[in-house]
């Protein structure tokens, strides 16, 4: 399953010269893996209150390209496998539909009472598994 959004270049998000910061990236991949969440109907703010933490244990970018201020970005997430205690996303950004970054986060479902690691629940695969 994946998703899109677009991203529109804030002033703030860039550097002296005018090339979005590198750790926005960062921001960007969390900002399309809580809406590929919720568009699935699982809200992340609820996860939590149920004591399930998804911390990010891995992250990988390949810049290809910068991005600018106003450029008009789609960023597209894609859930990479089945999760099982850990779970995947590819990420792609275009520009005028041309690639210029692609990004991995790999996030640990984490137990927030005992802080160990805990299989992705089950409602999430069923979510999942409709959405294939």
């Amino acid at each position: 399953m994946e998703d899109e959004i677009e991203i529109l270049v804030r002033y703030s998000e860039t550097d002296q010269m005018s090339f979005v910061y590198h750790g926005n990236y960062v921001k960007y991949f969390e900002i399309g893996r809580i809406t590929w969440l919720k568009k699935l109907g699982i809200s992340y703010k609820k996860m939590e209150e149920e004591g399930i933490l998804l911390p990010v244990i891995e992250l990988s970018i390949n810049f290809k390209k910068p991005a600018l201020f106003d450029d008009k970005l789609i960023l597209k997430t894609k859930l990479k496998r089945i999760p099982s205690y850990m779970i995947e996303f590819d990420f792609e950004i275009k520009r005028d539909d041309k690639l210029i970054t692609l990004g991995y986060t790999k996030l640990v479902f984490l137990n927030s009472k005992t802080n160990k690691p805990m299989r992705c629940p089950n409602n999430i695969l069923k979510l999942i598994g409709k959405a294939s």
